[in-house]
C-alpha cells in the first residue's frame, strides 16, 4: 500500500500513485534551494531539502559562511509513504502560500547552528529552461526549475550569537528544481568513463530594487553552450528576453576564483548593457552538504532509517585547502545606475578554451 494525503489531491500526471513518478530513473529527485544574505560580506546561509522517491531517501542541508567558519548541519531518512512531509529531523520546509511565501527553519541542537526564517518573494516564481544533458546514450541531466529572488525575516543563530533577519537588509534567492540528474551512491561508471571531466557553469539570479535579471550559462569542453538563460523580470510578471548572455570573468592569477565578472546582454532591438559582477563572500557549495564531495554522504545516498544528523564545521584560512568545486557567493551587481544583490554561482572544472594557453 503505498498511498499518501497527496492522492487525494486531484493532481495525478502518470497511472501511479503520487509517491510513485512517472519515471523509474534511479537518479529522479526533487528539491529545494534556498539562500539567505544581508548583500554583504557579512554572513551566507544555504539551505537546501530534496527528496529522492527511487532511491526512498529524502535528506537536507544547511550551510553558513560566517566571519572564519563554515559550518554545516545535515540530516538524512527514509522517504516513507507521504511525500507532503517535507521534514528531515529538525529541518523543515513549510509552503505558506504558493510560489510566494515559505517558511524554513532549522531546530536548535548541539551542531550549534539554527533558524527560523519566512521568504517573501519579490517576483513572481519564474520557470526556467529545461536542463538536458545526454552522454553516452544515457540521460544524465533532465530538469526543470523555477527561480525567484525576495526577502527573509526571522532570526538566525550560529554558537552564541543571534542574528536578527529583517527584510529592509536580508535578501536572497531561492529555485525549486525536479527531473533527473545523479544522486546516491555511485553507479559503476561503465562507457561514462569516456565522458570528459568539464562543468562550466554560471548561474546568476540578480535582484535589483525594481525588477530582477536571471542569467545562466552552461558550457562544454569544446565552449558549446549546453544550457542559457538571460531574462529580465519585473513584479508585475512582465519579462523581457536579453538575448545571449556573454560572459567575460576576471581570474585571481594562478587559480579559477573568480575576482570579478562582466556579463553582457544583447536584448533583441533593445540597447547593449553590461552588468559588472563583484563576488562579496565565496560559500564553497560542495563542502560537507552532499553535492559530492564527500563519498560517505551525497544527495540521495541511504544513511539509514533515521533520522540521521550530523554537523560538521571548517575554519578559514586554516582548512582553505579544503575548499573547492561550485562556489555560491553573494554578488554584487551594477549595470546603468542600477545596484543590485543576488547569487553568484560558479564552476570551472576541467577543460575549456577559456583556459587555453
Amino acid at each position: 500500500m503505498s498511498l499518501s494525503p497527496l492522492d487525494d489531491y486531484p493532481i495525478h500526471q502518470a497511472p501511479e500513485v503520487m509517491r510513485h513518478v512517472a519515471t523509474s530513473d534511479r537518479n529522479f529527485y526533487d528539491r529545494y534551494y534556498f539562500n539567505c544574505h544581508a548583500g554583504s560580506d557579512e554572513l551566507m546561509l544555504i539551505v537546501g531539502l530534496g527528496q529522492y522517491p527511487n532511491l526512498g531517501v529524502t535528506d537536507a542541508f544547511a550551510c553558513v559562511r560566517y566571519r572564519d567558519l563554515h559550518r554545516v548541519v545535515r540530516a538524512s531518512r527514509e522517504l516513507g509513504l507521504d511525500r507532503m512531509d517535507t521534514s528531515v529531523g529538525p529541518f523543515r520546509v513549510e509552503v505558506i502560500e504558493g510560489l510566494r511565501r515559505l517558511r524554513v527553519s532549522l531546530a536548535a541542537d548541539e551542531h550549534g547552528l539554527s533558524f527560523d526564517l519566512t521568504w517573501e518573494g519579490e517576483i513572481p516564481a519564474t520557470l526556467e529552461p529545461r536542463h538536458f544533458v545526454r552522454w553516452q546514450e544515457r540521460v544524465v541531466f533532465d530538469s526543470m526549475r523555477l527561480a525567484q529572488t525576495g526577502r527573509w525575516s526571522g532570526h538566525i543563530t550560529v554558537g552564541d550569537e543571534r542574528v536578527e533577519v529583517t527584510p529592509d537588509r536580508w535578501r536572497g534567492t531561492r529555485d525549486r528544481s525536479w527531473g533527473i540528474r545523479p544522486v546516491g551512491e555511485p553507479e559503476p561508471p561503465g562507457i561514462q568513463a569516456k565522458n570528459p571531466s568539464t562543468f562550466y557553469w554560471l548561474y546568476t539570479p540578480m535582484g535589483f530594487d525594481d525588477h530582477a535579471i536571471l542569467c545562466i550559462v552552461q558550457e562544454d569542453h569544446e565552449g558549446r553552450r549546453v544550457l542559457e538563460e538571460a531574462v529580465r523580470v519585473w513584479p508585475s510578471g512582465e519579462q523581457e528576453y536579453l538575448g545571449r548572455p556573454e560572459y567575460r570573468p576576471e581570474y585571481v592569477a594562478g587559480t579559477r576564483e573568480v575576482s570579478s565578472a562582466v556579463i553582457g546582454f544583447s536584448p533583441p532591438g533593445g540597447k547593449p548593457f553590461d552588468v559588472r559582477c563583484t563576488p562579496l563572500l565565496p560559500v564553497h557549495l560542495m563542502v560537507g552538504t552532499g553535492y559530492g564531495l564527500e563519498p560517505d554522504w551525497k544527495h540521495g545516498m541511504y544513511q539509514g532509517p533515521g533520522p540521521v544528523v550530523q554537523g560538521v564545521t571548517y575554519t578559514l584560512p586554516g582548512d582553505a585547502g579544503k575548499m573547492w568545486g561550485m562556489v555560491d557567493a553573494v554578488g554584487r551587481f551594477e549595470y546603468d545606475g542600477h545596484v543590485g544583490y543576488g547569487l553568484y554561482e560558479y564552476w570551472a572544472l576541467g577543460p575549456h578554451p577559456s583556459f587555453a594557453g
